[in-house]
């Protein structure tokens, strides 16, 4: 039998879906069994050897799903390797400062997890997909817009996963 791992993401606008469908079919091309499900629909993480978890920032906070999820299934998610993927726009600016408070609100965000990897991605921010009130917020912090995901970088990191995941 092969080696379960679930990646679940939270998604709002689908570009953090993409990201967690990138990472779900570089794990299936090494021969895991691979289910990659909004957060929402997982009814329980058990039975996976391994769980990754995805999510956006909106507004400076990583979306309220991913510390739903680990609520509702703290005991399961304690037993098993997780890793977490967050994707935003901090990485495109480049500074080290602005990147370093995302990794700090999300590592608060996965807690009390203790993921055996971590990263944030360069999201995309579609201007068609946003609310009134959000692209009103782009516009005056004149965030950047544009697809800014880098795909070599996202596979990269899958590859390494089943390492760091020990499985």
């Amino acid at each position: 039998m092969s080696t379960r791992i679930l990646v679940a993401y939270a998604s709002p606008k689908g570009s953090t879906a993409e990201i967690a469908q990138a990472v779900g079919k570089e794990l299936q091309s090494k021969g895991y069994s691979i289910d990659v499900m909004e957060l929402k629909s997982v009814a329980s993480p058990e039975g996976y050897q391994a769980v990754v978890i995805g999510g956006p920032f909106y507004m400076g906070k990583v979306v309220g799903d991913v510390k739903k999820f680990i609520g509702r299934n703290r005991d399961v998610l304690m037993k098993v390797p997780v890793a977490a993927f967050a994707v935003g726009v901090a990485p495109v600016g480049k500074d080290p400062t602005e990147i370093s408070n995302a990794m700090k609100k999300f590592l608060e965000a996965l807690v009390p997890l203790k993921p055996v990897a971590v990263t944030i991605f360069a999201g995309k921010v579609d201007l068609e997909k946003l609310s009134f009130f959000q692209k009103l917020i782009v516009g005056r912090v004149h965030a950047p817009v544009g697809d800014f995901r880098d795909w070599a970088a996202i596979v990269s990191w899958a590859i390494e996963l089943p390492a760091k995941l020990g499985v």
